[in-house]
């Protein structure tokens, strides 16, 4: 998910480059959707590993 991420970005700013406002403005959005979803699962994992983790004894 992070990489779809880094490529809507880079999609976005070679528009923007370019001139295609519309388009650097949708990549950029859709973008940033997937990077708070990446964090928001990376941290609900990160919670049920340290959750689940067996006591060593």
């Amino acid at each position: 998910m992070l990489y779809w991420a880094i490529v809507f970005f880079i999609i976005s700013i070679i528009a923007g480059v370019f001139g295609f406002g519309g388009i650097a403005a949708a990549t950029a959005g859709i973008a940033q959707i997937l990077f708070y979803i990446f964090i928001a699962v990376f941290v609900v994992m990160l919670i049920l590993s340290l959750v689940r983790r067996q006591p060593r004894v």
